[in-house]
């Protein structure tokens, strides 16, 4: 009697120990925090500006103007500038109008002449935060964040206002409601990003103010479960492997 009562106490241990590796597995992270876009210049990306009907425009001029300038968070990179190539960018609005105007900044491939079509930047793993660096001079503004899923639907991140004075990290979470996995292999269902788009609200005047962009940064999950054949559900790997194949 104590013998059976010893083998299925055992057998009730095996059990819950098996169940609690996979769920270990499930719910194991590795978080990390990826760098996006630096806004120095020196990344596969330039970036590019539009903005809504009522921007200002004149025989010398068109608004928004973009320009990468010689200028950082001290919270950053610190204050000494010496020996230092880095950059933010900045954006020169002026609208017409007040309203509910917009500005959209979005990167373009450095590469393919005048011909230059917007691009997304992928994000890496499953996305859980994005924050960014922005200068305001206190205009009642505020800033979103456009996100693309596996399935092509664009997602709408609010980062916030802008009416602050100086630098200020932004951050936003991604919801869970963004499918970035799926049950079947590859599971991970990566996002990339769209753009960034500045909003004036229409009590705010318009007729001149600049914003400045520093580090876009994702903090993620890079964790993938190891089995048999994983490099099968890389699609990276997948694309190669058949595309040598079709080339004999």
């Amino acid at each position: 009697m104590k013998q059976g009562g010893f083998k299925a106490a055992c057998l009730a241990l095996m059990t819950c120990i098996a169940v609690l590796s996979v769920y270990a597995d499930e719910r194991t992270v590795n978080l990390e925090s990826r760098v996006l876009e630096s806004f120095d210049g020196d990344s596969a990306y330039v970036w590019k500006a539009t903005a809504s009907k009522f921007a200002s425009k004149t025989d010398n001029e068109t608004y928004p103007k973009i320009l990468y300038v010689p200028s950082w968070p001290a919270a950053l990179h610190g204050t000494n500038r010496e020996g230092k190539d880095l950059k933010s960018l900045g954006v020169w609005g002026r609208f017409d109008r007040m309203g509910y105007n917009w500005i959209d900044l979005y990167p373009v491939a450095k590469e393919g002449g005048d011909d230059k079509t917007a691009v997304e930047i992928p994000l890496p793993g499953r996305a859980k935060m994005l924050d960014l660096w922005v200068w305001g001079s206190n205009f009642n503004y505020y800033m979103e964040l456009y996100l693309r899923d596996a399935k092509g639907v664009v997602h709408l991140l609010n980062l916030g206002d802008l009416n602050f004075v100086g630098w200020k990290n932004l951050r936003v979470n991604v919801p869970d409601s963004i499918m970035q996995a799926r049950r079947t292999a590859p599971s991970r269902q990566g996002l990339a990003f769209v753009k960034f788009r500045i909003w004036t609200r229409p009590s705010e005047h318009v007729d001149d103010f600049q914003i400045y962009l520093d580090q876009l940064k994702v903090l993620t999950d890079t964790f993938e479960s190891l089995f048999d054949g994983d490099e099968l559900a890389d699609p990276n790997r997948v694309e190669e492997l058949w595309n040598s194949a079709s080339g004999k």
